[in-house]
């Protein structure tokens, strides 16, 4: 039998009971849309953590620290205390050297006291640097970032601002003073000494959220100013009490470098080349991976239970398949009796049941892809109006979902027309003419 003429006649027995088979490929349509839109869920909300990482600059950022830091936290380390440098000024210039690095930043951070109108506070400062200014929380100031990387201008948090005036917006443009802990290079090497210092800076801007998602010490700042202007300040920090009693006196130390990529490409390769010079390097790529980790376990779940009910389809697919059979038995028995095979026979019904399974596989995925267009609307809805959080996309169709949905369809429909189409070729023709 010729594929045309296998899939006319198909098509033709499929028109004869018309109720019966559009009730099971709205059965298939239904588990379709069920498998779409919980997996274009899934995907669509690992897009949207890959979306805010990606705004947060986490992706393109490294974190440097001694290995030195680290042991003093771990008493078990095995590395020897002088296989552990210090991060230097030396080490700052070789980590900017590497391909791809944007900016390599300290971490700048001191307790100071900021004196607004003639009231002090006593707060902590950190320092910023420039590359901030792409994060999603610093895109979000009220009022604006930073004019320049040396500029005498800071950030408060919202919160902290409202201790200085009952409408935060109103310290906008207006100008605080911060005394804070200078530290002084002493005469005898490796000594300094403390002094008091103050400077006036120009409010410019307020932070809702804390920069780096608060995943670092300085996040947890009350204001920021730029962090090439915190350097010059030679803020006394925590530790440079480290640094006083270590083998290396009387040169500049870092408790941690932070490492901007040109793009998230290389991170993998800075972070290498940093533990190669024998420091610790991390970054969030390290728990990117286990977030995919998460998200390809939730995919497979959700891809199961969304399976459930084209796994229930296919039970009307077989009980379709099986009626068509008794009520075609005369029609089985002349195609036999005038030299159709048994092969011919199964390929007939397997041909219904593809068709059912193809028809079924479009239908869901444009249901599935409505289901999940509303299951998006009613979640921003939720997001702007319930929590006043701006809206986002939850959900995700990429064509080969689309296309794996509809081929999935086709094969459970196949499977399913397996029983029917053995049962329909072991007919005997002459006992089928005889019954009619």
């Amino acid at each position: 039998m010729k594929r045309q003429d296998l899939f006319e006649l198909a098509g033709r027995n499929m028109r004869n009971a018309r109720l019966r088979n559009a009730l099971t490929i709205l059965g298939i349509a239904v588990g379709v849309a069920s498998l779409v839109a919980t997996c274009s869920l899934g995907i669509g909300l690992q897009n949207f953590a890959n979306r805010q990482l990606m705004r947060s600059g986490m992706f393109q950022t490294v974190f440097v620290t001694s290995r030195q830091d680290v042991r003093n936290m771990d008493e078990n380390a095995e590395t020897k205390p002088d296989e552990q440098p210090q991060i230097t000024g030396e080490t700052r210039a070789r980590i900017a050297a590497l391909p791809g690095v944007e900016e390599v930043a300290p971490e700048v951070r001191a307790t100071a006291e900021v004196v607004y109108n003639g009231q002090p506070q006593f707060t902590l400062l950190a320092g910023l640097p420039q590359s901030a200014r792409d994060e999603d929380s610093v895109e979000k100031v009220q009022g604006r970032f930073f004019s320049g990387p040396n500029a005498d201008e800071v950030l408060l948090q919202r919160d902290f601002a409202k201790k200085l005036e009952s409408d935060p917006a109103n310290v906008i443009g207006k100008s605080v003073t911060i005394r804070y802990a200078e530290r002084q290079s002493g005469e005898a090497e490796g000594s300094f000494s403390i002094e008091r210092h103050e400077k006036a800076f120009v409010i410019v801007g307020l932070l809702d959220e804390q920069p780096f998602g608060g995943m670092r010490m300085i996040s947890r700042a009350r204001v920021f100013l730029p962090t090439a202007t915190a350097e010059q300040m030679n803020l006394m920090q925590p530790a440079d009490t480290q640094q006083l009693v270590r083998s290396t006196p009387g040169q500049k130390t870092y408790s941690m470098l932070t490492v901007r990529m040109k793009s998230a490409a290389y991170a993998e390769q800075v972070e290498d080349a940093v533990k190669k010079m024998n420091f610790s390097a991390y970054s969030y790529l390290d728990a990117a991976r286990s977030m995919r980790r998460f998200f390809a376990v939730l995919d497979m779940f959700l891809f199961l239970f969304g399976s459930l009910a084209l796994v229930v389809a296919s039970l009307a697919i077989v009980n379709t398949l099986v009626m068509a059979v008794l009520e075609r038995r005369r029609e089985i028995g002349i195609m036999k009796a005038v030299g159709a095979s048994d092969r011919d026979v199964q390929r007939l019904f397997f041909a219904e049941a593809a068709t059912m399974g193809l028809i079924g596989g479009l239908l869901g995925v444009a249901l599935g892809w409505f289901i999940g267009r509303a299951i998006n609307f009613g979640g921003n809805v939720y997001l702007s109006h319930t929590m006043h959080l701006p809206k986002e996309n939850l959900w995700s169709v990429p064509v080969w979902l689309g296309l794996a949905a509809v081929v999935f369809a086709v094969a459970v429909s196949v499977l399913a027309g397996l029983y029917p189409a053995a049962r329909a070729a072991r007919l005997d023709p002459v006992q089928s003419l005889r019954y009619e």
